[in-house]
């Protein structure tokens, strides 16, 4: 299935010069999203993930659906302030300025296997910060999957760990 098909771009979101990939409409149907989530499940199976971790907000959609379909468990990786209970943070740079990510402090056991997902990779930071947080806490991250790449980019190099992309978008 041309998946690429079924999802919308948006010019000028959520700023002038940004297009902006829609997964909303691939999510709307449903032989479209039986086919997202069964390539990234084959995509991940080798990997033998014990948990999915999903990035704000697509990626728990994204995770939450595979690791259903794995039978693994899942985790959610939140912006700062967002999750209750004890959390352990990471901060990373952005182009200007930085950012902050979460997970639950209990979320990840020591040595588990881990894949992070998300629906779409641009310029890799939020993956490798999810990647660096996971790992501090113990994780081994053995994969990590998106439905869509923008190549053009160039976040793969910023990702560190086997990576699949379902559909790439080169300009």
């Amino acid at each position: 299935m041309d998946l690429k098909a079924h999802i919308r771009s948006i010019p000028d979101f959520p700023k002038p010069g940004i297009l902006f990939y829609d997964i909303s409409t691939l999510l709307a149907r449903p032989a479209a999203w039986r086919a997202a989530v069964d390539g990234l499940a084959e995509a991940v199976r080798p990997h033998a993930p014990e948990l999915l971790v999903g990035i704000e907000s697509r990626g728990f959609l994204v995770a939450a659906t595979v690791s259903y379909v794995l039978g693994s468990g899942f985790a959610m990786l939140r912006k700062r302030g967002k999750l209750p209970g004890q959390t352990v943070q990471h901060t990373y740079a952005l182009e200007y300025g930085t950012d902050t990510v979460e997970l639950q402090a209990d979320a990840i056991s020591p040595g588990q296997r881990v894949v992070i997902l998300d629906d779409l990779l641009a310029t890799g930071g939020t993956m490798a910060a999810a990647i660096d947080l996971v790992s501090r806490q113990g994780g081994d991250v053995v994969g990590a999957a998106c439905i869509a790449e923008l190549t053009f980019l160039g976040g793969r190099q910023r990702v560190g760990v086997p990576f699949t992309a379902l559909i790439a978008y080169d300009s």
